[in-house]
């Protein structure tokens, strides 16, 4: 009894090996629940299509791809804890994400030591620059994002800006630099305040913004912040422009508001997006919801494979240095990525959208 127990384990662990043998891991992180699951939904979406399209064209070197998917809930301590998982238990050879810059700060460290590359299709913080050798964006800076919104600000003749912005890793960022790019170049910010991640009452803040008059505001937050906030503006009679930036690209936040949004404007990155993708991402959420960070999460997964096929190889070094090699042209983000010695995209794209009658529009000059 005990040699027929030994046979079947035996079989069992040859019978997994041989299944675990068959894929090449890459794993997901984004958020998944909270605020911003809508974004880890439209971007796991994406990042799917991207794998049924390499896999029915025949996989790489010889194998299909598997996604792993973990929710990292965009906070640092649980992507750290969802990125060692990928890797130590899952075994994956590259990690696709995250969505928050500061998820994607608790991540990196884990995928340098381990030299597993990751490829994040969303953060902006600045410092995700200096993250660690194993670790790429095909989203650029927002130091870039920050130059522009303070430049498209100054045109549109603001130059007295009041800033508020969620205190986390992201809005820290972005605060700090919108800050320096729009008090050196183009006028000055008379207040300056933040609100915590979790909160949903910024009533306070607001009354001493009403009282300051500015010409506009740049509110930096996520999706549940920008809907409190927006409403609870409306209710204080503040007519000034709400200006933001990315995560306001979230169809939640206008479908919610509806025309009490109208007038608010927000940064958004650019894209080389397509009807043909949209359709693609519509009948794959069985929905029409469609962010931006999709475009990137689909290109990120045609890059970290292309970079595989290219090292002919799914060791962490050899990926990581195709990658630096990539040179990724007509995807549905940009026209053309590459990266520099940092791991960011060499060059940027961005828009300004417009809220009216309750829908996102994009600017034209």
């Amino acid at each position: 009894m005990l040699f027929f127990t030994i046979i079947l384990v035996v079989c069992f662990v040859s019978v997994s090996n041989k299944k675990n043998n068959d894929t090449i891991k890459i794993g997901f992180v984004g958020p998944l629940t909270g605020d911003m699951a809508n974004w880890g939904e439209n971007t796991l979406a994406a990042v799917l299509i991207a794998v049924d399209e390499i896999n029915q064209a025949g996989g790489i070197l010889g194998k299909k791809i598997e996604i792993i998917p973990e929710d990292d809930i965009c906070t640092g301590r649980n992507g750290a804890d969802a990125v060692s998982k990928l890797i130590n238990i899952d075994k994956v050879v590259a990690i696709a994400g995250g969505v928050c810059s500061g998820a994607t700060l608790g991540e990196a460290p884990i995928s340098e030591a381990a030299k597993i590359p990751q490829v994040s299709f969303c953060p902006t913080n600045p410092t995700i620059s200096q993250a660690g050798d194993y670790i790429f964006r095909v989203v650029p800076s927002d130091i870039f994002q920050s130059r522009y919104a303070a430049k498209y600000l100054s045109e549109i003749g603001k130059k007295n800006i009041a800033v508020l912005s969620i205190k986390n890793d992201w809005g820290n960022g972005l605060n700090k630099a919108f800050i320096s790019a729009f008090t050196k170049n183009y006028g000055s910010v008379i207040f300056n305040d933040s609100f915590d991640q979790d909160t949903k009452d910024m009533r306070a803040q607001l009354s001493k913004i009403k009282a300051k008059n500015p010409d506009a505001v740049y509110f930096i937050g996520y999706t549940d912040q920008t809907i409190a906030g927006l409403k609870q503006a409306h209710d204080l009679g503040i007519k000034t422009t709400f200006f933001g930036a990315d995560p306001w690209d979230d169809a939640k936040i206008w479908n919610e508001l509806g025309s009490l949004g109208d007038g608010a404007m927000y940064t958004v990155i650019g894209t080389n997006s397509s009807d043909a993708f949209k359709a693609k991402m519509k009948a794959k959420l069985g929905k029409n919801d469609f962010i931006y960070c999709s475009n990137y999460a689909y290109d990120t997964l045609k890059i970290l494979t292309s970079a595989i096929n290219m090292a002919n190889s799914t060791e962490g070094t050899a990926i990581k240095k195709a990658l630096y090699e990539t040179n990724y042209t007509n995807g549905v983000s940009m026209k053309e990525i590459k990266f520099d010695a940092n791991g960011d995209p060499t060059s940027a794209l961005f828009t300004v959208k417009i809220i009216k009658d309750g829908k996102a529009k994009e600017v034209t000059k």
